[in-house]
């Protein structure tokens, strides 16, 4: 294997940073993330929470599944509990939205005109509320004014939205700390979303309980994306290499390039993936590690949804969209009637091959990475033995090892693509910039949009 992917690995060059006038690039970063409160049981919590904040209605949005689980009664009673706290209860949510999904909650929840928003579920849940929040406040706007351009407008938010609290049932997105959200454009066979500070929560309940309910296969795929969140984040390009500069404040991006502050909460959160990711694969009673993994999931998500994540995020767009026309993969584990990529399998596809490609950018970082899949530290004489020139061969091969003691399937041809797909993958990945301008070699290159080397790493 060394040797087939020293070859692979002599089309990427060094990445050289952009010959742009000093003035055009990033001098500064901002750091955002929302209040966190962890702790066994604190969901119940909630509806003390939104009585001190003087909610007068509250749109509680959740899926038909997380509906039946301890979690959403929980919330529900802990609302219930208090007097004149009316609420409404949005659930159907879809996972892994789609922009029909969202229009409907969005029509819902401007019909409902609700104080305060409470979102008790995944990813998939909470990402919905904070959409159904933006387009309440903006009752005229069309979906895609705020999309990333260059899918949608990119407009900015530049009004105060409702409070959202999100309680989160999974240890995957970190959508509790952040503002983003993302959907599925079915029309264009690719997810892309809206990412902007303002539609972070005010307040995410970390709640120990409410993963224990999750399938061995979800809480794999969920722990994936805290993995890749962290990695990507770590090892995107430095904030300073990041242009335009804006010419206003509200127009600094949310995803703003690897950053001290960022690369603290990354690190941790890496660290904790690769350590208990795998015990509670091996075993769904392993509590320890499930908290472990939810304070991983938070952690990352204010580690990338202060940095950004790259090319293995922007990949896995296409890799999800594509999937419902095309090879159709029904993942194993998830009660759902349609093809499905579960987010956390489509972005760890990628994830050996990319982390080939960006080594060389930033070589420090990767055998900081490296060293943590190999359980030691960057002084182990076995690490430093390594030359700058292969460290991306040896975390290739780390990230691939780590991945198959998990069975998740490896590469595209594991979920039924073939070579005639890429073309189309690649389409559905360029227009991706709000991630792929994040990315080593393509971001910090001047004048590459990313096609040759996208092509050669899917």
């Amino acid at each position: 294997m060394h040797n087939a992917l020293r070859a692979v690995n002599q089309y990427r060059k060094f990445a050289t940073p952009t010959d742009a006038p000093p003035i055009e690039k990033e001098y500064a970063f901002e750091v955002a993330a929302s209040n966190l409160r962890f702790g066994e049981g604190v969901t119940r919590e909630v509806g003390m929470d939104l009585k001190n904040l003087r909610a007068t209605k509250v749109a509680v949005f959740t899926d038909p599944n997380v509906a039946k689980l301890p979690a959403a009664k929980m919330a529900i009673a802990s609302l219930e509990a208090q007097s004149d706290l009316p609420f409404e209860v949005y659930d159907r949510v879809v996972a892994e939205p789609t922009e029909a999904s969202w229009r409907d909650a969005i029509a819902w929840a401007r019909q409902h005109d609700a104080s305060h928003f409470l979102a008790v579920g995944g990813g998939s849940v909470i990402d919905t509320a904070k959409a159904a929040n933006l387009f309440t406040v903006y009752k005229d706007a069309d979906l895609f004014d705020f999309i990333n351009a260059p899918v949608g407008k990119g407009k900015p938010i530049d009004r105060s939205l409702r409070p959202l609290i999100a309680v989160p049932t999974t240890a995957g997105t970190g959508s509790e700390t952040t503002g983003t959200a993302i959907l599925d454009i079915t029309s264009m066979n690719f997810k892309t979303g809206i990412a902007n500070r303002a539609m972070k929560p005010i307040l995410g309940i970390v709640d120990t309980l409410n993963t224990r309910s999750c399938s061995r296969e979800l809480h794999i795929s969920a722990g994936l994306d805290v993995l890749f969140h962290s990695l990507e984040s770590y090892t995107a390009i430095p904030y300073t290499e990041r242009i335009p500069r804006p010419a206003n404040p509200i127009l600094r991006p949310a995803y703003q390039g690897s950053n001290p502050v960022a690369d603290i909460f990354s690190l941790w959160a890496l660290n904790a993936t690769v350590k208990n990711l795998p015990r509670v694969a091996k075993n769904q009673d392993d509590h320890e590690a499930m908290q472990q993994m939810l304070l991983a999931s938070s952690f990352a998500g204010i580690g990338f949804g202060n940095a950004g994540v790259h090319l293995c995020h922007g990949i896995s767009y296409p890799v999800s969209g594509l999937n419902k026309t095309g090879p159709k993969w029904r993942h194993p584990g998830y009660n759902v009637d349609h093809p499905i990529i579960p987010h956390g399998v489509s972005v760890a596809l990628s994830g050996p091959a990319v982390f080939n490609f960006t080594a060389p950018s930033s070589p420090s970082r990767h055998r900081e990475a490296l060293a943590i899949f190999k359980g030691t530290t960057v002084s182990d004489s076995s690490i430093t033995a390594i030359p700058d020139s292969e460290i991306g061969v040896h975390l290739y091969e780390a990230i691939a090892r780590f991945l198959d003691s998990l069975g998740v399937p490896r590469g595209l041809k594991a979920v039924g693509y073939t070579n005639a797909d890429i073309p189309r993958l690649v389409d559905g990945t360029l227009p991706q910039r709000r991630v792929l301008d994040l990315a080593p070699g393509i971001g910090d290159v001047a004048g590459e949009d990313g096609r040759e080397h996208l092509t050669k790493i899917l």
